[in-house]
Parts: C-alpha cells; structure tokens; sequence
C-alpha cells in the first residue's frame, strides 16, 4: 500500500476537485495581491503568497486529520463545538477586532491570527443538526420534543452571527432549513421557522432605525441592497469593476497574472476573486470551470449521503456540501452581479485563514463520511 493510500481516503473524486481549487487559489492569489503587497509590504508578494501556501497547507492536514477519524465521533464533538460557539460569538459582539468595518473576528494572541468565530459555529450548528435528528427520527414529527429543541440552537445561533455579518447568518439558516427538510421536519414547522425568522429580523431593523448604536451593521445591510436593486454607480463600484474584469475576460481569457482590473477591484484576492479568474482564465475555463469544480463537489456528497450507513452520515454529508456549494454560488452571483454584495470569500480559492481551515476542516468530515461508508457497517 503506497503512502498516499495510506492516508488519503474516501472519494478520490471529492480529493481531487479540492486539489484543483487548491492549485487555482494559489495562481489567483498570487496574481490579486499586487496592490495589497505595495500598500502594506513595499511590494512583496511572495510575503503573502507564502503565506497563503502555508494556510493550504495547514488546511490539507486538517482535511486529512479529519478524514481519518470515524465521523460517529463527530456527534460527540457537535455538541461540545455548540457549546463553544456560544460564549466566543458573544465575546466577538462585545470585543471583536473590527476589519473592513465589521467586527467579525477575534485575534488569536499567539500566532496573531484573527479567527471568525461564525466559522466555528457554522460547522457546529451543521454537525449537531446532523446528529439531533439522527437521534429523534423516531419521533421526527412531535413538535415538543422534537421542534423545539432543534428551533432553539438555530436561532441562538444565527442571532448572534447577524449583528456583525448578516449573509452568514442567512446562508446558515437556510443550510439549517435544507437539512431539517432532508432529516425529514414537517414542512409546516419548517416553514413556521422561516416565519420566526422573519419576524426577528424586522423586529432588529426596527430597533436600529430607532437606536442605531444597537445594529450598526444594520445601515449597510440596507444601502447594499439598495444600491444592488437600483442600480447606482455610487453604490456599485465594486460590482463594476468586476463586470469591466468579467468583460474584458472574454471567453479565454488574458492569460495568468495578466488581471488590470486586480488595481481597481477592492478585495480582489478574497471576496471577487472570482472576477479576476474570469478576466485571467476567461468565461470557458475560469467562469464555467470552476462552477463545474463546485457543482461536482456537491453532487459529490450526495452520492456520499446516498450510501452512508446512518442518518447521521448522511445529514452530514448533505448539510456540510450545502453549505460549502451554496456560499460559492453566492460568492460568484455577487462577482457577477445578481446579487447584493455580501463579503462572502470563495471557499478554498479567496486568500483566507481559519476560513480555509474550517472548509477543509468541513471536507475532511464529508470524506470521513465516504471512507467509513466504503468500508464498514456504521453504529452511532
């Protein structure tokens, strides 16, 4: 058995289409962090790229880690990661780091490392859904025990997520409807749910219009989406330069580190990444190439939850490729322009941290799902 077989398992597929986003992170990164490099590194690039490189690297091991261990013990981990999750997205409201004028991130003192603590409670809130309605599918449709308790987790949650980044709470929410639905919640409840959290949210607004201090993030919330549905240039900016980068792509692109609009498009290495892919690579091979990577991936885990053993494997299966398929989806429609800005990185390709490693952190589980499924009988 070679040493790749030793420790590389689960579906090759799934290895695979990550290695391909691995390798495109690191030549779109390289080629986006130009202005980034002379404004804060008098031009060093390979500073940051080194970087970059090291966190994927990091990443690939925690993938690996993760893989190896047998996913029932993930229903363990999920409710001690809940409970964590908690006091830090309350220590993040309260105290934390503000970058690109949101308070998202705690610094990790040592390594002087900011962490986005949504990150954490996202992958938890996914795998102890997973395991709650594994453990309830007998009494699936009993609203007391049953509903309730799994409402609670979710709007505890996603509510302290949105005061500092609302898409996240969002796309959280709606990846906790898709796998209550998939565990098989009765769609009344589900959609009593969604109601609540409409409800929630006017209620907030409500109360930052007449107390702004309480949601400050609330005014930007409002004047993106404004300025999406309107069209306003003033608003747009960024959406703009990354229709101009998407353009002057054309269909095959201007070749490898050859972007003009990485000097005009803001965050161009992390949250529009995907415009200057399109502008270096073209529409053929960056645009419809890499949504193909994402789609693979997520029929991926289908097919993964499909022969799962367990409920649980397959919850996990589904609500973790969800999530990762869905945030690049919304990533790529607000390069594109339809839909609002939102922050949202590109999963694996944007020029991240802890994010990279949560998302490799999230794969590793969906293939720990796939190695265990092709080798043994499961038992929670």
């Amino acid at each position: 058995m070679s040493l790749v077989d030793k420790y590389i398992k689960g579906d090759k597929v799934v290895w695979l289409v990550v290695l391909l986003l691995a390798i495109l992170s690191v030549l779109a990164v390289y080629s986006s962090i130009v202005t980034l490099a002379y404004k804060y590194k008098d031009g060093d690039t390979f500073y940051y790229l080194f970087k970059h490189v090291v966190i994927l690297v990091i990443g690939f091991l925690l993938m690996i880690l993760a893989h190896n261990i047998h996913f029932k013990y993930y229903s363990r981990i999920s409710q001690i990661a809940l409970f964590l999750s908690i006091p830090l997205l309350l220590l993040t409201l309260i105290t934390g780091a503000n970058i690109n004028e949101a308070s998202r991130w705690l610094v990790i003192p040592v390594i002087n490392q900011t962490f986005q603590t949504s990150d954490l409670a996202k992958l938890a809130l996914i795998m102890y859904l997973a395991r709650f309605l594994y453990k309830h599918q007998d009494n699936i449709g009993d609203f007391k025990h049953t509903f309730l308790p799994i409402m609670l987790p979710v709007i505890v949650i996603c509510g302290l997520i949105l005061p500092a980044n609302f898409s996240t709470a969002a796309m959280l929410f709606t990846t906790s409807l898709i796998v209550m639905f998939v565990g098989r919640i009765s769609l009344k409840y589900i959609f009593s749910l969604i109601g609540i959290g409409i409800v929630c949210l006017t209620i907030m607004l409500l109360i930052a219009k007449v107390k702004p201090d309480l949601l400050p993030r609330a005014d930007t919330w409002v004047k993106r989406i404004e300025s999406f549905s309107s069209g306003s240039k003033e608003g747009n900016y960024q959406a703009d330069q990354a229709k101009i980068a998407i353009a002057t792509g054309e269909l095959f692109g201007k070749g490898p580190g050859k972007s003009t609009q990485r000097n005009f498009l803001p965050h161009p290495y992390s949250d529009f990444i995907y415009a200057i892919i399109i502008e270096e690579y073209g529409f053929i091979i960056g645009g419809l190439g890499v949504i193909m990577l994402y789609l693979i991936l997520f029929f991926r885990g289908i097919k993964i939850a499909r022969k799962a053993e367990t409920t649980f494997g397959s919850l996990l299966a589904i609500g973790l490729s969800f999530s990762l398929v869905f945030q690049a989806m919304i990533n790529m429609a607000v390069a594109v322009n339809l839909f609002p800005v939102t922050g949202q990185p590109l999963p694996l390709v944007s020029m991240g941290g802890t994010s990279i490693w949560f998302t490799c952190l999230a794969i590793g589980v969906i293939l720990s799902v796939s190695r265990v499924s092709e080798k043994e009988n499961v038992a929670i």
